[in-house]
């Protein structure tokens, strides 16, 4: 970025310059800009959190989600990527074509008042994340990122951008999420996971977070995720010990050892579409639940737990077993909410013969 003074570009007496890209959509003029690190501070506004959300074009910024990107960047200053910003220019705005491409080219210099006035339409957390990486790291100040750059026409034009943008934006699912992440370790310890585990292996939805009745994957790759990580206690991003992944490893051989429908599974003699149709052990919930016992059969029984998973046969996993009404089941249907998982997790503890402590039997209560 350059200051200019310029009278002749028709912009004001001082102006922001960006080398730039030309563009059209739907009608409209927009500009691709390279904007260094450092000028993006100063560059762009928010909307007062005061002011009334009818008022604004952008979301309050959420701070407690800035440290998670500012340490991205500065974690990474090799290895990070960011996507463009877009913003609206309340104000002059001129683009010049290189000489050796006419006024028609798409290539040149975009002038911007610095009287103007420029919003964020996407990006307001990656504004704020880079402004507090260059205090701790003032020499990212040359680093890029571009910047989409649309003419402002209006407070209700620009909350329009806002709506569009991110309601049209398709996120991943967490469970791909996991797959592609290769710098958090628990990601990359679940995937070493569910390669090397018999019950895992090739019944695993990498990429979608639910699983159809006709899939032939059995788990959901997030499932998976979750549940060990309650089996755990930790939370994401925690490198994990040796002794934690042979206890990992061991648990969930021990648990698909000891439910006789995943044993069938593992003997293809079942389909999971047929477990899923007659049982409660082949959701999601049940995962969870399995998760959070486990977390509390290693706890207690340090030395014996796996005598102790052996409880596990003697349960009867069917839907037909009104054991599970009200726990994972509501009128023959499986139930989505935490009290049930924990209901879930209290027949699971007693009939692997662990007495439920108080605050387990407070479950109990709250049915």
């Amino acid at each position: 970025m350059s200051k200019t003074r310029t009278d002749e570009r028709s912009v004001g007496n001082e102006t922001y310059g960006f080398d730039a890209i030309r563009g059209n959509q739907a009608g409209r003029e927009f500009y691709v800009a390279m904007c260094p690190f450092k000028s993006i501070p100063k560059l762009f506004i928010f909307n007062d959190e005061f002011v009334p959300p009818e008022m604004r074009a952008q979301r309050i910024l959420r701070n407690t989600r800035i440290p998670a990107l500012k340490n991205y960047i500065i974690n990474n200053p090799k290895d990070y990527i960011f996507s463009s910003l877009t913003a609206s220019v309340d104000g002059v705005m001129k683009f010049s074509p290189s000489p050796s491409e006419g006024q028609d080219g798409k290539t040149g210099r975009l002038y911007i008042s610095m009287d103007a006035t420029i919003l964020i339409n996407d990006g307001q957390h990656r504004r704020r994340a880079i402004e507090q990486a260059l205090k701790e790291m003032p020499e990212l100040g040359h680093e890029m990122i571009s910047v989409v750059f649309f003419q402002d026409k209006g407070l209700k034009r620009s909350q329009q951008m806002f709506a569009d943008l991110n309601k049209n934006a398709v996120k991943p699912t967490k469970s791909l999420n996991i797959l592609y992440d290769h710098r958090d370790n628990f990601s990359q310890f679940i995937v070493r996971l569910i390669n090397s585990t018999e019950i895992f292996q090739g019944r695993v939805e990498l990429e979608k977070t639910a699983i159809s009745n006709r899939s032939t994957n059995f788990f959901t790759l997030s499932g998976i995720s979750d549940s060990t990580m309650t089996l755990l206690g930790i939370n994401k991003g925690r490198k994990i010990t040796e002794e934690e992944s042979w206890n990992v490893k061991q648990f969930w051989t021990e648990v698909s050892k000891n439910i006789p429908e995943w044993q069938l599974l593992i003997q293809g003699k079942v389909t999971p579409s047929e477990l899923r149709k007659n049982y409660v052990n082949a959701h999601t919930n049940l995962l969870n639940a399995l998760g959070i016992f486990g977390n509390i059969l290693i706890t207690e029984y340090p030395k014996d737990w796996k005598e102790k998973i052996q409880g596990l046969k003697k349960i009867d996993w069917s839907r037909n077993n009104i054991e599970w009404e009200g726990r994972l089941l509501q009128k023959g249907r499986m139930l989505k909410n935490k009290l049930g998982i924990e209901l879930a997790v209290n027949t699971i503890l007693k009939n692997c013969g662990v007495k439920l402590s108080s605050d387990r039997l407070e479950f109990e209560n709250r049915k």
